[in-house]
């Protein structure tokens, strides 16, 4: 029996649905993510000794826990911010078929 990998779901934030898009279909295409969510989110955050608010996308990636490494620098070659935030999740309970799903399309 082989083990599944573990799932984890990386986030990242941009400033337009544009972006969120490009970035999502690249993480997909080149199968460092099994897919990607995106949603509209208002964001408040110290930036440069200021207080910011902003309309901003949250983009969700489901990959494996061995995709981290190239789905982060990848993230980091695409994003047009300065310091985007970039952050992963383990799915700790993930049903073994999706699990394996996952797996499948991050290979």
């Amino acid at each position: 029996m082989t083990a599944i990998a573990t799932p984890i779901a990386v986030v990242t934030t941009v400033g337009s649905k544009r972006e969120a898009r490009r970035l999502a279909l690249a993480m997909v295409e080149n199968h460092l993510a099994a897919c990607a969510q995106i949603e509209k989110i208002d964001s408040v955050y110290a930036w440069k000794d200021r207080i910011e608010r902003g309309k901003e996308y949250r983009v969700l990636f489901k990959t494996t826990e061995a995709r981290y490494a190239a789905i982060e620098n990848a993230i980091r070659d695409l994003h047009s911010y300065e310091l985007p935030a970039i952050h992963a999740v383990p799915l700790a309970y993930v049903s073994a078929p999706y699990a394996s799903w996952i797996e499948e399309n991050t290979r």
